[in-house]
């Protein structure tokens, strides 16, 4: 059993704990008891308090956990400070895991305005887990940080003499002294519960380097907690004896441990009782020393189960609390959205209201529009009709009958030649008036739309130019809507006319295609072309214009001297 238990049972250092932190208590900015409200806060702080003074530590625990819950996410001191005495109450208990958790989970909230008494406890309650679960690397580095932040002379003794505890169960009794000694001054002789704890370290640590200085440092300490009746500092003061005398006076030493014994039983200090009746054992023999057994074992497998017991009782407590508040949130939030959706759907209901009012004068305006936008193009279409006709007619066909007619006037109709040419002169005549018809006349977007659409592009065919059609018959054109077919035939038509008129093409090669989405025709010839720049001035601005009417795409390929190219797009 290592001796610093001895020295230091889990209780005082507990007491270490709450004397480190008393006047974090009494400095808390908001104290519960004279200035705040009963808010839940100070509600559960209070019931805690109580459960703590009357050892009920897991339901103490458990409303130190409700105030924490209480606590708003920028209330740093108020959380700092409930995260203490839970790990604390835990550390009692001995379930330094769960207080190293708590403890570990305030350390985030500190800021520059901490109160520095809040960061002294938790350092050093820290430094005492590792402490208690033989982690002493860590247990010397938070008692240093505590120490840091220590801002009175009694603290930084408390700290201090916690250290040497540390070396002293490493076994560095000499480091060990090398603290304590200096911590015998003023500030401690007027403090007589910590006075003794460091003269009775003093002594241990002479006792253990053999120097019989150690019995004059054990004694001052014992008559100091007789006089302040520190019961658990007597139960220390006489267990320590009991070792000295172990080895001379085995009488002597068990009767210290049996003294030990009896004033741990009257506290109910569990932790002393086992460890004295530990050294009763070592200087007992016969049935007594099997008496003495039974009876640690016994104790023993009491400490473990409660010890136990705590840690899952701690543990249940703050998940069911997490988990309750979660569900009380859970409960607010479905409240809440609750009444958000009745508000929206009121709302909605308005807006819908004044959204079907607007809506409703939105598309009597635009039903306006496009029947006026609708005239405006038809009276365009029908004015560029009838001028494309116009100059058709004054370019094409006015000179032929104005030549036909000079003809009849100087030419004897007599002969049977003069009558053969001016037939074909009429002829001609009437081909191209029908041409010029068939240009401007409705376009049948039936059955025999594809047809239809072949003959006029056969028109083309002369002596000088051959026109050849592949895949008409492939594309579905029922699929297609009648808008896009008008389109498609008036944009051939122009490029037909285009190339009549501009390109002197010898071949013309039309290609038609489709898939599920689109319909593909590529339109080729080996005439003399021009430059992409002029193609506005050719009149096939037009097409563009119309392709991208019916959402498709058309692409020119031309220079002179290389022919002239056009690549069709069109959705179904």
């Amino acid at each position: 059993m290592k001796l610093l238990k001895v020295h230091f049972p889990n209780f005082i250092l507990i007491l270490l704990i709450i004397l480190s932190t008393t006047s974090c208590i009494k400095k808390d900015p908001l104290p519960i008891k004279e200035k705040t409200k009963k808010t839940d806060y100070a509600h559960y702080l209070s019931l805690a308090d109580k459960h703590s003074e009357n050892q009920v530590y897991d339901s103490a625990f458990y409303y130190y956990n409700k105030a924490r819950l209480e606590c708003k996410s920028d209330e740093n001191e108020r959380i700092i400070y409930t995260l203490i005495k839970m790990s604390a109450t835990q550390q009692i208990q001995g379930d330094y895991s769960g207080s190293e958790t708590n403890a570990t989970e305030a350390i985030p909230f500190f800021t520059k305005k901490t109160n520095s008494y809040y960061v002294v406890a938790i350092y050093n309650i820290l430094g005492i887990n590792y402490k208690n679960i033989f982690d002493f690397n860590n247990a010397i580095l938070y008692y240093n940080l505590a120490y840091k932040f220590s801002e009175d002379d009694l603290q930084k003794s408390i700290i201090k003499n916690n250290i040497a505890v540390v070396y002293i169960d490493r076994g560095s009794y000499e480091r060990a002294l090398q603290i304590l000694l200096p911590l015998e001054n003023k500030q401690l002789a007027d403090n007589p519960e910590n006075n003794a704890r460091v003269l009775d370290n003093i002594g241990f640590c002479y006792f253990k380097l053999k120097n019989p200085k150690a019995i004059n440092y054990l004694n001052r300490s014992l008559q100091i907690r007789r006089d302040i009746k520190d019961s658990f500092g007597i139960t220390s003061s006489l267990m320590h004896f009991s070792e000295i005398y172990a080895e001379t006076n085995q009488k002597l030493a068990k009767h210290y441990a049996d003294d030990a014994y009896k004033k741990a039983t009257e506290v109910n200090n569990v932790d002393d009782r086992l460890l004295s009746l530990g050294l009763s054992i070592k200087n007992s023999n016969g049935d007594e020393l099997k008496k003495t057994t039974i009876l640690y074992l016994k104790i023993n497998d009491s400490i473990v189960k409660a010890r136990q017991k705590a840690k899952n009782k701690f543990a249940k407590i703050k998940y069911d609390s997490k988990k309750e508040k979660e569900e009380n949130q859970k409960l607010r939030l479905e409240k809440a959205e609750h009444l958000l959706s009745l508000q929206e759907a009121k709302y909605q209901k308005i807006v819908g209201l004044i959204v079907f009012f607007f809506l409703g004068i939105v598309i009597v305006i635009l039903i306006r529009y496009y029947r006026h936008k609708n005239r405006i193009v038809k009276i365009k279409t029908a004015y560029d009709t009838e001028t494309r006709i116009a100059k058709d007619i004054h370019d094409e066909l006015a000179n032929d009958v104005f030549y036909a007619i000079t003809f009849t006037q100087t030419q004897s109709l007599t002969s049977d030649n003069i009558k053969e040419t001016l037939i074909q002169k009429l002829d001609h005549i009437y081909t191209r008036v029908r041409g010029i018809s068939r240009e401007n006349n409705n376009i049948d977007t039936g059955v025999n739309y594809a047809e239809n659409m072949k003959e006029m592009l056969s028109t083309y065919n002369s002596k000088t130019t051959n026109v050849i059609i592949n895949g008409i018959e492939k594309v579905n054109w029922d699929d297609i809507d009648e808008i896009k077919k008008v389109a498609v035939h008036r944009i051939l038509q122009e490029l037909m006319v285009n190339m009549k008129k501009h390109s002197d093409a010898q071949l013309v090669v039309l290609k038609f295609d489709s898939n599920s989405k689109s319909v593909f025709i590529d339109y080729a010839d080996n005439g003399k072309g021009f430059e992409k720049e002029k193609i506005s001035k050719n009149g096939l601005q037009n097409m563009e214009n119309r392709i991208q009417a019916i959402k498709g795409s058309i692409i020119f390929d031309t220079e002179p001297d290389k022919g002239f190219k056009v690549k069709i797009k069109l959705p179904k």
